[in-house]
């Protein structure tokens, strides 16, 4: 593959490596400059991981805060120092015999907004540091609580000592630390057993390739064809096509007015627009400036 394409690739994540390893096997396997993604998972968890290729690293952060979904099990009756599977176990206890309506009632209540803990072992920083590091070497530094947002909580199966289950949910949302949650109200603790992420940013697991897909594809030199457009990427920003004057404005981060941007389907006082050349293929982001008759650059990829 050319490393010049740019978009974006959904990659189904395997289980046993991070997720900047997978940026980097990517990276080698399309030959890419630069490649990023959206929003880590952590070793043990499966699924939709968006990475940016080259000039797509500029589009990042419209993806970083956009909602995720996944499928979980919690197990109960075992705590670890991690919430998951791989740490220490802490305690153990006899989950007993709840009933289905218990479980249920308890998992309502994980619901809307709450105010969520983030566990000492995630990638959070210190001054710098990331927290599982300092965890690590026993010098644990708890994060103060911050809001968030459970849009959708199913449980799909119930199979004691575990619980399958279903979960949409706000960015920065700890689905380990939901579960570590869910056990103590149960009484007997828990922690999340297996996690597999099935959307990001309205990008879902049907989109995304494994890496052995992708090696395969690489090999033929067919993995383009896997590689969403930038400006499919933002399906949802208004599109405003650009006459070759607008063009060399932006290449040149000349000022650009409403008077430059005369379309329909664009809504000045709305939030972010995408600007495009007559082959649909992304120039820039704009974002209206306020009350004046400006726009402001967000990003510029054409030059």
């Amino acid at each position: 593959m050319h490393n010049s394409i740019s978009g974006l690739l959904i990659v189904d994540k395997p289980a046993g490596i991070s997720s900047a390893k997978v940026v980097a096997r990517v990276k080698a396997l399309l030959k890419a400059k630069k490649v990023g993604h959206t929003g880590t998972l952590d070793p043990f968890a499966t699924g939709v991981l968006v990475c940016c290729i080259n000039r797509a690293t500029k589009l990042a952060r419209f993806f970083l805060r956009g909602n995720k979904k996944y499928e979980a099990v919690l197990r109960l009756g075992i705590e670890t120092d991690t919430q998951d599977p791989t740490g220490n176990i802490t305690r153990v206890c006899n989950p007993g015999k709840f009933s289905e309506e218990t479980i249920k009632s308890v998992f309502k209540r994980y619901e809307g907004t709450l105010t969520q803990v983030p566990p000492v072992y995630s990638a959070l920083k210190y001054k710098g540091i990331p927290l599982y590091k300092l965890a690590r070497r026993d010098e644990p530094v708890q994060k103060p609580a911050r809001k968030i947002s459970v849009i959708d909580l199913e449980i799909r199966d119930i199979q004691l000592p575990t619980i399958r289950f279903e979960v949409s949910c706000s960015a920065g949302t700890y689905i380990r630390t939901l579960c570590a949650d869910i056990g103590a109200a149960l009484g007997c603790g828990g922690h999340l057993k297996t996690l597999r992420r099935i959307e990001s940013s309205g990008f879902t697991i049907k989109q995304a390739i494994t890496l052995e897909e992708l090696e395969d594809l690489a090999r033929t030199n067919q993995s383009s064809g896997r590689i969403i457009g930038m400006s499919d990427a933002l399906k949802h920003f208004p599109e405003h096509t650009a006459d070759h004057m607008l063009e060399q404005k932006i290449k040149h981060g000349q000022i650009l007015t409403k008077n430059d941007i005369v379309s329909e389907t664009v809504n000045p006082s709305g939030g972010f627009m995408k600007i495009v050349d007559a082959e649909k293929q992304l120039i820039a982001v704009l974002k209206h400036a306020g009350d004046r008759d400006k726009y402001d650059y967000v990003c510029v990829l054409n030059n």
